[in-house]
């Protein structure tokens, strides 16, 4: 509980000196909506970074195929809408795409290289990525859509800022996920043995733990989180198949932000990297710097986490 009030003293007095800093001499309401803005969009980010972390610490695959999974999903959501099928069924098929993807990769392709190294699996899942990308832009041309959600007209007044309901979902979903998995992994019998894998995954599978049951079960909910993050992303963001499929980068530097162990810190990262880079924003100087601000924090947070010691990603190491 102490390191994470201290992360998240840390990430709070960035994001607020960076707010006055940038947002001196205009008007509060126009910075408090781009904090607003940076926190929904960095609510996707930490979504996505805890997918990864969660499937990472379960089976060892960083998968690089977060974002093209999640706009597989939301492409076909749309497009059903378009095709006049109710929105509710429209989105839970379009999720259950993300899942079907997601658990089809990770029982079919990634058992062939359950003993390559690290790099080896993620860029296969790179290439998986690349298929989606390629099967999206040929089944949708470049026409500029637009997805959306009940919730967009719907906003409360928070501070004095009109805030939609479909940030607040979204804010609300990401907090609320930290907390369910974190209580899954400490107090089910499939979290535990989640952990136990993410430990030593031979000695797991030695005492008994069923470690296909154990994958299958990362890689779908993984999927649902890819798949949640991919309609969010199409409604607040952009509706681009190219663009959701590269959202897997900020969400892997909110991942490297937690360690790739710690989900609060995730969180906490993915927040802070959603609200600085919409803040960069406010400088025309800085502004050009925005699609690497994610990593670069990300960096920073590494080399203030681990000094003096040897930061590694294997699990078994």
């Amino acid at each position: 509980m102490r390191d994470l009030l201290q992360s998240l003293a840390l990430w709070g007095a960035a994001c607020l000196g960076l707010a006055v800093w940038l947002g001196w001499g205009k008007p509060v309401p126009v910075v408090g909506m781009f904090v607003v803005s940076g926190l929904a969009v960095g609510s996707l980010y930490a979504l996505g970074g805890i997918g990864l972390v969660l499937l990472y610490r379960a089976t060892g695959v960083l998968n690089l195929a977060a974002g093209a999974i999640g706009m597989a999903g939301v492409m076909l959501a749309w497009q059903l809408v378009q095709w006049g099928l109710p929105a509710p069924l429209a989105w839970a098929l379009g999720l259950g795409l993300s899942v079907a993807l997601a658990v089809g990769y990770g029982r079919g392709i990634a058992p062939r290289m359950e003993w390559r190294e690290p790099v080896v699996k993620a860029v296969a899942s790179l290439g998986f990525a690349l298929v989606l990308l390629g099967a999206a832009s040929f089944l949708w041309s470049d026409d500029p859509r637009k997805f959306e959600l009940p919730t967009d007209k719907t906003a409360v007044m928070i501070l004095g800022l009109r805030v939609t309901l479909t940030r607040l979902l979204v804010i609300g979903f990401a907090i609320l996920a930290v907390v369910l998995i974190t209580l899954g992994l400490n107090r089910t019998r499939i979290g535990l043995q989640m952990r136990a894998l993410a430990g030593n995954r031979r000695l797991s599978a030695l005492i008994g733990v069923q470690v296909a049951r154990v994958e299958t079960v990362a890689w779908a909910l993984s999927g649902l989180l890819f798949g949640f993050t991919g309609l969010m992303f199409g409604d607040l963001v952009r509706l681009e198949p190219a663009v959701i499929t590269f959202l897997v980068i900020p969400c892997i530097a909110a991942a490297i932000a937690g360690r790739m162990q710690s989900l609060p810190d995730v969180l906490l990262g993915g927040l802070a990297m959603g609200v600085i880079e919409s803040l960069l924003t406010l400088s025309d100087l800085f502004k050009t710097i925005r699609p690497v601000a994610p990593f670069v924090i990300a960096v920073l947070v590494l080399v203030a986490m681990n000094r003096g010691r040897r930061l590694t990603f294997a699990g078994e190491d």
